[in-house]
């Protein structure tokens, strides 16, 4: 009978480490994830275990994070090591709590926000479907991790958004 017990227990334990594996999600590291500042950043997002009231998941990436609601998909992915962006006029520059960040809204209700002035970059993936973008960009615990690279350039006229672009960062997630 205590065979059959510990076989149990064996089977019970390997189904629950199963399963805790099903809840990682997948990314791929970013070309410079390596980079020591990447590390910094990865330290610093243990004061980030929440984000706009979505929990902090599990990756299988070096220098990546995701946050999301129990049982939905990941409405943001963070990875660091991304290539460092250069100036540019194609792309929308704000600056929020000392970070420049370069917004790409061609993915609507995605955007994706990258560092600008930063070596490495982080890059964010955002469902502004599931959470507010500045809510997001705001949140101290991200913003500490990310100021963690120094900053070695700015944006030239951060914060001159087209209304567009302004109406997704302001959105507010549907319930």
């Amino acid at each position: 009978m205590s065979r059959r017990l510990a076989a149990a227990a064996v089977l019970l334990l390997g189904a629950g480490l199963l399963a805790g594996c099903s809840t990682t999600v997948h990314l791929e590291p970013a070309e410079d994830a390596n980079n020591p500042l990447c590390a910094d950043v990865t330290v610093g997002l243990n004061n980030a275990g929440s984000i706009a009231n979505l929990d902090r998941r599990w990756t299988d990436a070096q220098a990546t994070a995701a946050w999301g609601a129990e049982g939905g998909d990941s409405a943001i992915i963070l990875r660091c090591g991304v290539t460092v962006p250069g100036p540019t006029a194609d792309l929308q520059c704000v600056t929020l709590e000392g970070v420049d960040w370069l917004v790409d809204a061609s993915e609507t209700p995605f955007v994706r926000l990258t560092t600008y002035g930063r070596d490495p970059a982080v890059q964010l993936f955002i469902d502004t479907g599931a959470v507010s973008s500045n809510d997001v960009i705001s949140s101290r615990g991200l913003v500490g991790a990310i100021t963690s690279i120094p900053a070695d350039g700015r944006c030239t006229t951060p914060d001159e958004l087209d209304g567009d672009v302004q109406d997704l960062l302001d959105q507010k997630p549907s319930s």
